[in-house]
Order: C-alpha cells, then structure tokens, then sequence
C-alpha cells in the first residue's frame, strides 16, 4: 500500500509534513553532490574595505546565491582562498577581477530530468524510513538513488567541451 499523494508541502498530512522538513536540505545536499552545469555560476566578487586580521590580504563578499564555492580565480588562474562565512579572504591586489566559481540553489523549473529522478529516489527514501518505516524499501530506494546520481553525473559531465589528454610528457619519458 503506498503513501497518500502529495499535492503541496503545506497540506498537513504526515508524508507533507515530513517532506517539508527535510526537502530543502536533501535538495541542497544533491546540488553540491557534484559540479552539477545547471547549478554552477561564476560571479565577480566584490572586494570589501576592511582587510582580515591576518594570512590574507584582502576580503571579497560572495554571492547571495552560493551554497558552495568550488575556485576563486585572478586572470582565470586559480588562487589560494579561504572561505569565513559569506566572505572569501586571498591574496588579491586592489586592481585585480576576482572572480568566483560556486554552486547555487537552481530552481526546480531548471533541474534536468536525470537530476530530478535522482532527487525523487531520495526523497522516496527518506519517506520509506520516517512515513512507511519500511528499513528494506527505504534500502532499496537508497539505492536506486545511488545509480540514477551515478547516471545523472556521467550526463552532466558531457555539458562541457572534452577535454584533451596532454600526453607530451608520456611520449617524451617513452622516447628516452
């Protein structure tokens, strides 16, 4: 026997309640699961006038957005960070673009369809273990959730140009 259907978070049943507890964090937890091309941005950041106290030179703000930062970037060579709250701290000049690469809470409208059926299967598992209190179901469920993430990764990953293997040093060391 399955669940009653959820129509909105809000309705009051249990399996709405439960949902609406926990979607937001098993949502945020699959978007920094990988460099997901739907949800990565790049911004330039903002470099704020106070200096930190110490190792760094300056502060930059991060974007409103970010969930997680993935590289901090001057003339699109990655520097040395440190994140401290919603502020990044590096070794930057008052003249020097920073620039941020980070991932943000995309909207749902925009999440591709293997992303979605990755999040689905986690959310079907979290309902099989507080809703159903069904350990086998939610294992299964876990799961299916594991491979269709696998999945969803390997189609993702082809959103970019390829990349090529730099095999000069291979041939060279081979050549001697």
């Amino acid at each position: 026997m399955g669940g009653i259907p959820i129509q909105s978070f809000s309705e009051g049943t249990t399996e709405a309640d439960v949902v609406d507890a926990m979607y937001e964090d098993i949502a945020r937890a699959a978007l920094t699961n990988t460099r997901w091309r739907f949800a990565t941005n790049q911004a330039q950041l903002s470099r704020l006038e106070a200096a930190p106290t110490g190792r760094f030179d300056a502060a930059y703000q991060l974007p409103n957005d970010l969930i997680m930062l993935s590289a901090v970037t001057i003339g699109d060579e990655p520097i040395m960070y440190d994140t401290y709250g919603d502020k990044v701290y590096c070794d930057a000049t008052e003249n020097d673009v920073v620039i941020a690469d980070y991932i943000f809470r995309a909207d749902e409208s925009n999440w591709p369809p293997y992303f979605t059926i990755a999040v689905e299967f986690q959310v079907a598992a979290m309902l099989a273990v507080s809703v159903a209190r069904d350990a086998q179901l939610a294992s299964m469920m876990e799961q299916k959730g594991e491979l269709q993430m696998s999945r969803a990764r390997r189609l993702d990953s082809q959103q970019q140009t390829t990349r090529k293997l730099n095999t000069s040093r291979f041939i060279a060391q081979r050549r001697s």
